[in-house]
Order: C-alpha cells, then sequence, then structure tokens
C-alpha cells in the first residue's frame, strides 16, 4: 500500500513539473498550461494551518527536549480531533500542522475540537507544559499535489491567520469560510470581524465559541 502511495505522490508531482516547464518555453500559451494544471490539479478543500503559541520562547527557556515533547503531546490530542471530523493531515513543520477537509462544517468542528482538548489536556498541569493553539482557516479552490502539499490563494491566507495573526485560543477565518459557515447555518458559532486580513482574502474574522 505505502509503494502505490509514493507512486501518486511521485507521478503527481512529476505531472506538475513537466506542466511547468512547458509553461516556461518560449511562446508558451501560458494560460492553456494554467488551464490544464487546473485541471489536473483543482480541487475545493477547507484548508486549517495550527500554530503552538509561545513556543520560541520555551525552546529557549526550557530547553529542545522540551520543544519537542509539547510537540508530540499535541500531536497526540490532535490527531483524533482530526480523524473524528475527516480531515486529512498534509504535512508537519516544527510547531505546525496544515490540515484539509471537505466541508467548512467538518473544518469548524474540527477546530473547536482541538480547542477543547487543548483545554482538558492542559487542567493541572504546569504553565510551561500548556497547549495554547492557534488556527487559522480558508476555504475555497487550490492545487492539490497528491497528499504531499496544497498551493492558493486560501492556502496562504490561511497560513498567514494560524500562523502569524491569531492568539492562543483564537480561531480566524476567511471571508470565505465564514459565508460558507452562515449558509449552511452552523449552529453555535459567531463571527466577529477583525481589523486585518491577509493577501488573498477580502476580510477575516474570529470565530466566537463556547470553549
Amino acid at each position: 500500500m505505502s509503494s502505490v502511495h509514493e507512486v501518486a505522490i511521485h507521478a503527481s508531482q512529476q505531472r506538475l513539473e513537466k506542466l511547468l516547464a512547458e509553461r516556461l518555453l518560449p511562446g508558451a500559451d501560458r494560460a492553456a498550461v494554467d488551464a490544464r494544471i487546473w485541471s489536473l490539479f483543482g480541487e475545493t478543500w477547507a484548508v486549517m494551518f495550527t500554530d503552538l503559541s509561545g513556543f520560541s520562547g520555551h525552546a529557549a527557556e526550557f530547553g529542545i527536549v522540551h520543544f519537542l515533547q509539547v510537540i508530540y503531546e499535541a500531536q497526540r490530542i490532535f490527531t483524533p480531533c482530526v480523524d473524528r471530523n475527516d480531515g486529512l493531515l498534509m504535512k508537519v513543520e516544527g510547531d505546525s500542522m496544515l490540515i484539509i477537509f471537505r466541508t467548512v462544517a467538518s473544518a469548524l468542528q474540527c477546530a473547536i475540537d482541538m480547542q477543547r482538548a487543548a483545554k482538558d489536556y492542559n487542567t493541572g498541569k504546569p504553565q510551561e507544559e500548556h497547549i495554547l493553539q492557534c488556527i487559522g482557516l480558508g476555504y475555497g479552490p487550490v492545487l492539490r499535489i497528491g497528499d504531499s502539499d496544497v498551493f492558493g490563494r486560501e492556502v496562504n491566507a490561511a497560513s498567514k491567520l494560524g500562523e502569524d495573526t491569531a492568539r492562543p485560543w483564537e480561531i480566524l477565518v476567511t471571508d470565505s469560510v465564514q459565508t460558507a459557515a452562515e449558509a449552511a447555518q452552523i449552529p453555535g458559532l459567531r463571527f466577529e470581524s477583525i481589523p486585518d486580513h491577509p493577501p488573498g482574502a477580502l476580510s477575516a474574522a474570529r470565530v466566537i465559541y463556547d470553549l
């Protein structure tokens, strides 16, 4: 099964590289190549980026082993939330995770489940062992390359919201996530506009939810 998985990833990457090389040829019809790329790899997903707050400071103060321990524990408690809400974990880089979901409802429920799991985990533990999660969500057309990566405006916006803008316990979303959530009439959620929004998004909002 793993060999089949690897072939699928390599096939996607190789096909994309060939099309990009074709796009760079003198006189290439770039619009036509772009259309082929989107036809092959274009899909619609909700995209989640997560980040752990205060990590650089903790690593400097308590050492790299402590840093690795918190990462390990975060993945341990969050993975069941991802599985339960049918998310696909695409990659882990340091203390950040990239996860995709077929629906905005699943992505939002997973984000809330993760924050609640972190709250339960932190109870009774010293402050330096607390898991403080920041989350950004986007939704829209992306280029999905196998199970290794996704690219697109909403990917970039979710990354900016989750890794740079959100504070501990915050779930920040692009306008497309808010629009889809309101159209689906997801109960128990409210959205509060925030002044700054990332490039690629018309606006952004903070999810108001019961922790």
